[in-house]
């Protein structure tokens, strides 16, 4: 793993699991989107990680049109990287996944390294009362259901978006993900350094126990030694001490409420800053310093921010 001194704070604010019932906090709206990556961004994460859904039902939403609903408005307030999607909403075709990235060609994108079993549906049991009819059925298909990066699909995105100059945060939910990721990089398809997202904590992936991260990332140091910076994000209670444990091996976080919708035990998270200011005061108590959006833009090699399609 490459060797840094300071620790880069991703921020997911609304992703595409969650679902309004869950929640009355989760950003639904373009504004509130933007306020919440805006105050992501001040209480000190360097990237944001970016979904959109729509205003009305809070439903997963690609269209290139509702992103540049905020994508601007977070640029011209803010220096911080902005990260699109390209996993999207859970369902949708390759085409509407890339179809945002392709139009603003950010600095980065996010890839899915490989296709997996992605099962939210425990989640229903949760929920006492749905707000909006779309939520229970799109929880319930996942016991049926696959989330799908074949190799021709990570290509084709690997392609078409390293064309644009954006790099890539590769999310790998297991231990084959960074073998595929190896398989691109040796074809040249993509290029170091590496921003390699370990997943925990969902089901159909690798488990959130500690002994997985350290295997994750002795994978990754003899797979890609010096290329690669690594960074965790783990689902729901996980959270906190599995990114507490990436900062402490020397990797970056990712927080928000696209991975948890609580700040503590019991305690809903009222904002996406909210989580943000905690990870950040766990890093400046460990001595740990974190990036800046400058900062982090030289460890990852980005264009940079005025190099972008909005």
């Amino acid at each position: 793993m490459r060797r840094v001194d300071k620790v880069i704070i991703t921020c997911a604010v609304t992703g595409s699991i969650h679902t309004p019932s869950m929640s009355p906090y989760l950003p639904i709206t373009p504004d509130q989107i933007a306020a919440g990556a805006l105050g992501a961004a001040r209480a000190g994460a360097a990237m944001i990680h970016l979904h959109a859904r729509n205003p009305q039902t809070g439903q997963p939403d690609q269209t290139p049109e509702r992103f540049m609903e905020f994508l601007p408005r977070i640029k011209s307030e803010s220096d911080v990287i902005l990260n699109i999607t390209t996993g999207g909403g859970l369902g949708m075709t390759l085409d509407e996944r890339l179809a945002p990235a392709l139009a603003a060609q950010p600095e980065v994108v996010s890839m899915n390294m490989g296709s997996l079993n992605f099962n939210i549906s425990g989640a229903v049991g949760k929920i006492k009362q749905f707000q909006y009819e779309w939520e229970r059925p799109y929880l319930e298909m996942t016991k049926d259901f696959i989330l799908s990066n074949t190799f021709m699909q990570m290509e084709r995105g690997m392609r078409l978006l390293a064309e644009a100059g954006s790099r890539f945060e590769f999310e790998c939910y297991d231990v084959g993900h960074l073998y595929n990721l190896a398989h691109f990089a040796d074809r040249g398809l993509v290029k170091p350094p590496f921003f390699v997202q370990c997943i925990f904590g969902i089901l159909g992936g690798i488990g959130p126990d500690p002994e997985n991260l350290m295997h994750m990332r002795g994978t990754a140091d003899r797979l890609f030694g010096n290329d690669y910076l690594l960074s965790v994000l783990a689902a729901g209670r996980h959270q906190m001490p599995f990114i507490t444990l990436s900062a402490i091996l020397g990797g970056s976080v990712r927080v928000g409420l696209e991975d948890s919708l609580y700040a503590g035990k019991g305690k809903l998270a009222t904002s996406n800053e909210e989580q943000v200011a905690k990870i950040r005061r766990i890093l400046e108590d460990l001595s740990l310093e974190v990036a800046s959006p400058s900062e982090a833009r030289a460890m990852l090699g980005t264009k940079g921010r005025d190099n972008v399609n909005f």
